[in-house]
């Protein structure tokens, strides 16, 4: 989604400032075209040589600059973004956009542009919470701008709260589901399951499995950056929450099934990549299992809940098979019995990797084998079978 897009990056003058450069980096990293704001503030804190070397682009700090292409035409990068990120963004910055006033390049390209605009707030805490930045905030939510952050942490005066600028990660997500809003899934609603539910055995002990949630991460973010709405239902992993994602966390295959029936009410499509014990505890011990009480521990088991078997409604069904031999015949019987449109099989292998060799079976019993690829690559192949069934 941000190959071939320009990003207009302003960079005002936080202590944060050179977190920027990382995130002009990795904007360059993706194919993007970043073109650079700095305010006169910003300046005190880095270098615009900087920005320039990772860009490979003219640095713009003035409104009148004669060596600047943009010195004519000021509201030129204004018309070429695809999106406006101001990261850091600070409380002085927040207060001119919100006010209209257009006194430096930066804060005239935000009033120009008709590109969807983020702002990444880095201030101290007590200057965010004060009610005029916090009022200020407000306005520009309403105008529909994308605000991202602040998060919590040190802060430059020492103090600890609401300030700090958010991983440059969150921020490239965020860029990312802006661009991807008119993709091909734009106006669907995707419900992804992910990582390794766990069976209680006791209070301490409990039966799960290796699955580190990876895949099903990966296709949940893959599918809002193509438009979607997503709802992402998670055993415990040790994964950071994606951003602009709704997430619902449970621990049990029955907590599973119950979040994931009622996530399908109004779903296009359920993409079930969670790992799900297939058998629980029939009784969990009140307290902890003593190892010196017995030589040997025999333990009672009972069926989960058959999430893809039993959940129904009008929607996509897309299931996983891990298999550790037979793959496509072992799917190929997955996907007729639970009536699927379509399943991804993988070897067992791939359980927390970070690549991915898959086999991708649909209902018409068409099959497509795919090379090992990073998990966030599968996830968009998986993604383009899922936009072309649900168009069809």
């Amino acid at each position: 989604m941000m190959k071939g897009k320009t990003v207009v990056l302003g960079v005002t003058g936080s202590i944060a400032a050179y977190k920027a450069a990382e995130l002009a980096s990795q904007l360059v990293q993706v194919g993007t075209r970043v073109e650079v704001i700095m305010t006169e503030a910003a300046t005190q804190f880095i270098s615009p040589l900087t920005f320039r070397n990772i860009t490979g682009r003219p640095v713009v700090t003035r409104m009148f600059e004669l060596a600047s292409e943009y010195s004519v035409e000021h509201v030129a990068l204004a018309e070429a973004a695809d999106v406006v990120v101001i990261a850091p963004a600070t409380a002085n910055t927040i207060a001119k956009i919100a006010a209209g006033i257009a006194d430096d390049m930066l804060s005239c390209t935000v009033l120009a542009t008709k590109a969807p605009v983020i702002v990444a707030p880095a201030m101290d805490v007590n200057m965010y919470e004060n009610q005029v930045t916090q009022e200020n905030i407000a306005k520009l939510k309403a105008r529909g701008f994308v605000m991202v952050g602040p998060g919590y942490g040190r802060l430059a005066s020492g103090k600890m709260g609401l300030g700090r600028l958010v991983d440059i990660s969150e921020i490239m997500a965020a860029i990312s589901q802006v661009l991807g809003k008119s993709g091909d899934l734009h106006g669907k609603r995707i419900v992804v399951t992910a990582g390794g539910t766990q069976e209680p055995l006791d209070p301490v002990r409990c039966l799960t499995n290796r699955s580190s949630g990876k895949m099903g991460y990966a296709i949940a973010e893959a599918a809002r950056d193509r438009g979607a709405e997503v709802v992402l239902v998670t055993a415990p992993t040790a994964l950071p929450r994606p951003y602009g994602i709704d997430v619902v966390q449970v621990t049990t295959a029955q907590d599973m099934y119950e979040a994931v029936q009622k996530a399908v009410g109004k779903a296009d499509a359920l993409i079930m990549a969670a790992a799900v014990a297939d058998y629980r505890p029939k009784k969990m011990a009140e307290s902890k299992i003593k190892r010196e009480k017995a030589d040997k521990l025999v333990l009672e088991l009972e069926r989960t809940p058959d999430i893809l078997g039993e959940v129904r409604g009008n929607f996509l069904r897309v299931g996983f098979a891990a298999e550790s031999e037979e793959l496509v015949a072992n799917a190929k019987e997955k996907l007729r019995k639970k009536q699927l449109d379509l399943i991804v099989a993988n070897d067992v292998s791939a359980i927390g990797a970070e690549t991915n060799s898959v086999v991708l079976i649909d209902r018409t019993g068409s099959i497509d084998e795919l090379p090992t690829l990073p998990k966030r690559e599968v996830a968009d192949r998986i993604l383009d079978k899922v936009a072309s069934l649900l168009s069809s």
